[in-house]
């Protein structure tokens, strides 16, 4: 019996959190030629739901579905007016009761938390709305890191596209590596970015989080001078000395104003110089390690592989100009 996946949109709701998901399902029902999933799109009371891009679509009520195997929240823009809309939370609450596991996708994690189904766990949503959230929901324990978080049967990703990484884990839940793997090759993605893969760039990252604060102008010269300096000396010392500080309280500073150690900083850098590298095919890994300023090709495999969850050629071969091999891949990932 097929399983009954209820993805709940609202008006503002973004389009690809809703149709990107239910891709992934309705894919799986072709490669694996069952109706593994009958994907249903509901709302509040039904009919016609504006998305953020102005596609409308058409929707059943959720009150009148049975039991439910996965309820999938979407994200969408004005998410406060949203869990702020009479009836929601309650009507939530009441479908996550008959459904065996719950999902968000990016800012549905909102709608999640209002409806208190998030009180305790480890969450993510989309990384611009973090500061809103953590003030919001105070004991939920957000994590802006990862592109999903499964806590037992609550799952929650980062934002948009993240949503079709979340349900290719949870196909592969249900039904193999196997089969999800012929899901992501149908749709030409990678199955699936690890669930511990950053969810933005962590130059973005800098550049974002110190816009706000007074050092920001010698911080984003730092960055850029760490940038250029990729493969040369970043220690705390080297890196103190750019911006005029002492080691200690540079690297104090760094942390509160960052939210990452200086190490960690230098890594990230280090490990999307690399990333670059690999995607253009260009030069033997044991070079790329020492140009990108690993030092040797067994520090970069181990940085790599504790990040992104793949060894770094494999990564080339996914990601380099030859395109993805699905086939080294699953391999690579069986246990």
């Amino acid at each position: 019996m097929a399983k009954v996946v209820a993805l709940l949109a609202f008006n503002g709701a973004l389009a690809l959190d809703i149709t990107g998901p239910a891709e992934v399902f309705a894919t799986a029902n072709r490669q694996s030629e069952t109706e593994a999933y009958d994907v249903r799109l509901v709302s509040k009371d039904g009919g016609p739901v504006q998305t953020a891009s102005g596609i409308r679509l058409f929707t059943e009520a959720a009150a009148a579905l049975g039991e439910i195997d996965t309820l999938m929240i979407s994200g969408g823009v004005r998410i406060r007016a949203v869990v702020g809309e009479p009836g929601l939370t309650d009507l939530v609450r009441e479908l996550a009761a008959r459904s065996r596991r719950v999902c968000s996708v990016c800012t549905g994690a909102f709608v999640l938390a209002e409806a208190g189904l998030l009180e305790g766990r480890r969450a993510v949503t989309h990384w611009d709305t973090g500061e809103v959230f953590r003030a919001r929901y105070p004991g939920v324990k957000l994590d802006l890191e990862p592109i999903y978080i499964r806590d037992g049967d609550v799952w929650t990703s980062a934002g948009v596209t993240a949503g079709i990484d979340l349900a290719l884990a949870l196909v592969e839940d249900d039904l193999g590596q196997a089969l999800a793997i012929d899901v992501a090759k149908q749709l030409v993605v990678f199955l699936h970015r690890p669930g511990g893969q950053a969810q933005f760039s962590s130059t973005l990252t800098a550049q974002t989080k110190a816009a706000s604060r007074a050092t920001a102008e010698r911080f984003r010269r730092l960055h850029a001078w760490m940038s250029d300096n990729i493969d040369g000396d970043l220690s705390v010392p080297a890196m103190a000395a750019q911006v005029n500080m002492a080691p200690r309280s540079f690297a104090r500073t760094y942390a509160d104003v960052m939210g990452v150690t200086p190490a960690k900083a230098v890594e990230d850098l280090r490990l999307e110089a690399a990333k670059r590298t690999l995607e253009t095919g260009a030069g033997a890994i044991k070079t790329i390690a020492v140009q990108c300023g690993f030092g040797s090709e067994e520090r970069l495999r181990r940085a790599f592989l504790r990040r992104y969850g793949v060894a770094p050629s494999l990564y080339r071969e996914c990601f380099g100009p030859g395109g993805c091999d699905i086939t080294a891949l699953a391999e690579a990932s069986r246990p």
